[in-house]
């Protein structure tokens, strides 16, 4: 907790004041709560997961005992878009960029020893984020912990997978449906898990500008109201529970005012064109992450001091939750020191900074105020050219959302080329002879052990209730049933993942998108 010594908690014009709203008070301009970091900090929780799952829970219990709050779970490309670990297409790419994850023995694994009902989980996954879940409340079961007591957050964002990611399976309506589901199952039998994490980091990270991510994020967020309200869902309720994603990028002040603007502009969203009365409905909380797009292989060490900026501006900016990245993520995954430095960067912000003792220290600011007019201002007037044009749906199915993303992209890429702007160690300063340090290599025998443990797994599975429970995923899936209690029943009757998301693929199809 912080000091009760602190500078006042809104500033002292009151003109001001009533223009932007009193923290914890409609728009939420200075924050979703009365008092901010005062009361509690942000969650520090570390984005982490590579090998295999015993190698993971290892990380995940060392980041715990260093005082980080609560997980975030990376997973391998494979797990991401539905291929077991012995799937031809899965070759080379087993537990290469996060954990790789077959079925309930895996998840398992990955948990020992972490108790759900205590530890919060955030799980990075899309397409499949409906097993992942699944996966999820199973274990808990084996934990001996009611899912109702489970705390967490899946992404489940598939919609920004077709603009600025490509980890999809599905095609985007029926990927809708799955999305729908999952907030629908987590409304009735999770209330403590936030169903969906609407992602502005990878539209941010493909190219777009803070304004675009703002209102792409929106856009896409917008959508997924929509479709829950026509599937008979109360917004007031289900709103609660809707988390965002975003990244902290360079341009310190932007990204203040970006934050401060997104949580304005989703609050009017959802009081006006949604009628959500309900003040947490209007709330848009989120988690942070740094932005990985900004660090260099070139003089890595320079990472540590883009990240600790960004870092800031994501705190000033009101995150609830926040990830460091690691000085080495452009090389590799960070290595245990490099994920050590990184969480001690949040802990020295909070701890050594004294910016937690003010709730909204940025307020009144001219330039801050200016910006965050400015970013809200033109994020909505892109949000009513989408709607003018028959919505996100069709803009995604179009391509323009994609095709707005790669001309910021292009134009960017351009001003680092021509030196408009400025790259430390890569277009200036770039004269220290070539750096190197220790980067995590990943054991070749990670994906040998793997298909071993899938092919035990299917060896040892009782084969006609196995067969059954997939069965009965097809049939929901081809009704009109929510997909999330058969899923959770198939995961437990130790189905794969690859095995369940074929059962998808085999009623729903999947997407390839058209050249843009």
């Amino acid at each position: 907790m912080p000091p009760e010594a602190a500078a006042p908690a809104t500033p002292p014009d009151r003109a001001a004041e009533d223009a932007l709203g009193a923290p914890g008070a409609f728009p939420f301009t200075r924050g979703i709560h009365p008092t901010m970091y005062r009361g509690r900090l942000w969650s520090m929780r570390q984005y982490a997961g590579f090998g295999t799952a015993a190698e993971s829970n290892r990380r995940y219990r060392y980041l715990l005992e260093q005082g980080g709050s609560g997980l975030s779970v990376a997973f391998d490309l494979p797990t991401q878009i539905g291929y077991d670990s012995d799937h031809a297409l899965a070759r080379g790419e087993v537990g290469r960029v996060g954990v790789a994850i077959d079925s309930i023995e895996d998840m398992s694994v990955l948990f020992d020893g972490i108790p759900l009902d205590r530890v919060s989980t955030s799980m990075t996954i899309n397409a499949t984020a409906i097993i992942l879940l699944a996966l999820y409340v199973a274990t808990a079961r084996r934990q001996g912990v009611e899912p109702k007591a489970v705390a967490g957050t899946v992404q489940n964002d598939i919609l920004k997978e077709y603009v600025a990611r490509g980890t999809y399976i599905f095609p985007p309506r029926a990927s809708l449906r799955i999305v729908t589901d999952v907030v629908e199952y987590c409304g009735a039998e999770l209330p403590n898990w936030h169903p969906i994490s609407i992602s502005g980091y990878h539209i941010r990270e493909a190219g777009a500008t803070a304004v675009q991510e703002v209102a792409f994020t929106c856009a896409h967020a917008v959508a997924y109201v929509e479709a829950a309200v026509a599937a008979g869902l109360d917004v007031d309720t289900f709103g609660r529970r809707l988390s965002f994603f975003f990244a902290a990028h360079n341009d310190f002040l932007e990204e203040i005012a970006k934050f401060r603007a997104a949580r304005r502009l989703w609050a009017r969203l959802m009081r006006d064109r949604f009628g959500a009365a309900e003040p947490r409905a209007q709330q848009m909380r989120f988690h942070t992450q740094t932005a990985g797009s900004t660090l260099t292989a070139q003089q890595p060490d320079n990472n540590i001091v883009r990240v600790a900026l960004q870092a800031m501006a994501a705190v000033l900016g009101g995150t609830q939750s926040l990830h460091c990245n690691g000085r080495d993520e452009a090389l590799a995954l960070p290595t245990r020191t490099s994920a050590h430095i990184a969480l001690r960067t949040q802990q020295v912000i909070a701890a050594e900074t004294g910016v937690v003792n003010t709730v909204d220290p940025v307020a009144g600011s001219h330039v801050v105020e200016a910006l965050t007019d400015a970013i809200e201002r033109e994020a909505r007037a892109i949000l009513e050219r989408i709607d003018a044009e028959g919505g996100t749906l069709a803009a995604i199915e179009r391509g323009e959302i994609q095709r707005q993303i790669q001309e910021s992209a292009y134009r960017d890429q351009q001003a680092v080329d021509s030196g408009e702007r400025t790259v430390v160690g890569v277009n200036r300063y770039d004269d220290d002879g070539g750096v190197s340090i220790d980067i995590l290599r990943i054991d070749p025998d990670v994906e040998t052990g793997q298909r071993d443990r899938v092919a035990s797994v299917r060896a040892s599975r009782d084969r006609a209730g196995w067969r059954a429970a997939l069965d009965a995923v097809a049939a929901t899936a081809r009704g009109g049933g929510n997909l999330v209690p058969p899923i959770v029943a198939a995961v437990e009757a130790r189905a794969t993942v690859g095995e369940i998301a074929d059962t998808l693929r085999a009623v729903f199809g999947e997407y390839r998108e058209d050249g843009i």
